[in-house]
């Protein structure tokens, strides 16, 4: 087999949520060209996001998948090559900057825009990952619909463990939710709405020690819980179990190469997206672990892309 032919591009942007669109859509307004590889979940977590009341612009709820097609139209509608490929490794010490895709495909680049997003964490425990799929799921947008007229499970307690069970009481019967501490992380009126809310029983003060369920066909039956201040063990009968105790960065490709936190966020100059190596750039939550928003990831896109013309204008 012959080697395919290196593709050379000014801006290559790794990633495709609303920050690697966004600052597509700025760097193609430039005149710069830039390169877009997709990476292995085009659109990022927005596609696992069903109902947008958030993003600025749009009166009637909206839905995740649509929005990132509509970026996606627009960035290549103002010229960005969109490349349907998956980043396995990059050097940041050669100049131009190299990357290499999954089957071997060779990339240069004078700067790089890295807005790899981040994906959800998990409980980590056997039992877990036994019943991937087949009753526990970290994601209720997916998967809510399953479990109609059921009882389910969620553990967390920020934003995003009040909105998924909120979201699974248009399904479920009832949805309990599991959070370690005695109280919640999640913003007032996201509290306000779920304390309200019927169909949800907190559960505090506790952590889910094993999920219990069926070998065949696999289906999870129950959880067994344990309360952190007493010790005290005991059992739910639960149908489905969702996971949303946050997110960790895709920044592995970035190891020892690029400055992190001890978590794994890169870390940027402040009121900017420069990394520590001058010409890349990191956009989204792959750097954002606040915010964490549609909107804030656009705009730090829109940011990425601006530095990146200045960059390549002064070189």
């Amino acid at each position: 087999m012959s080697e395919k032919p290196t593709k050379h591009t000014k801006v290559l942007i790794i990633g495709s949520g609303p920050a690697g669109y966004t600052a597509a859509v700025y760097a193609a307004r430039a005149m710069l060209k830039p390169m877009l590889v997709a990476g292995m979940q085009p659109g990022g977590q927005l596609t696992i996001t069903t109902d947008v009341e958030n993003y600025p612009g749009f009166a009637d709820v909206i839905q995740g998948p649509w929005l990132m097609e509509q970026m996606r139209e627009q960035a290549k509608a103002v010229g960005t090559d969109l490349v349907e490929d998956h980043i396995q490794s990059v050097n940041l010490k050669s100049k131009p900057f190299e990357a290499i895709g999954d089957g071997g495909q060779k990339y240069t680049a004078d700067s790089i825009i890295i807005s790899t997003g981040a994906q959800a964490r998990w409980l980590n425990i056997d039992s877990e990952e036994k019943f991937k799929g087949f009753g526990v799921s970290a994601c209720a947008t997916c998967d809510g619909f399953f479990f109609k007229d059921k009882t389910v499970a969620v553990v967390g307690g920020g934003n995003a463990a009040v909105e998924e069970a909120m979201f699974l009481t248009k399904f479920a019967s009832k949805v309990q939710l599991i959070h370690r501490r005695n109280e919640l992380r999640a913003e007032k009126l996201l509290q306000k709405k779920l304390m309200e809310n019927k169909k949800i029983e907190i559960i505090w003060d506790s952590v889910v020690e094993e999920v219990i369920g069926d070998d065949e066909p696999k289906n999870v039956k129950g959880l067994k819980i344990k309360n952190i201040k007493t010790n005290e063990m005991s059992e739910l009968k639960i149908d489905g179990l969702f996971i949303a105790i946050g997110h960790d960065p895709a920044t592995s490709l970035f190891k020892d190469q690029l400055e992190m936190d001890n978590t794994g966020y890169l870390i940027t100059k402040s009121d900017s997206t420069e990394t520590n190596v001058p010409g890349v750039y990191a956009a989204g939550d792959v750097k954002d672990k606040i915010f964490r928003q549609a909107v804030t990831a656009a705009g730090m896109g829109c940011m990425a892309a601006l530095e990146a013309e200045k960059f390549l204008a002064s070189n």
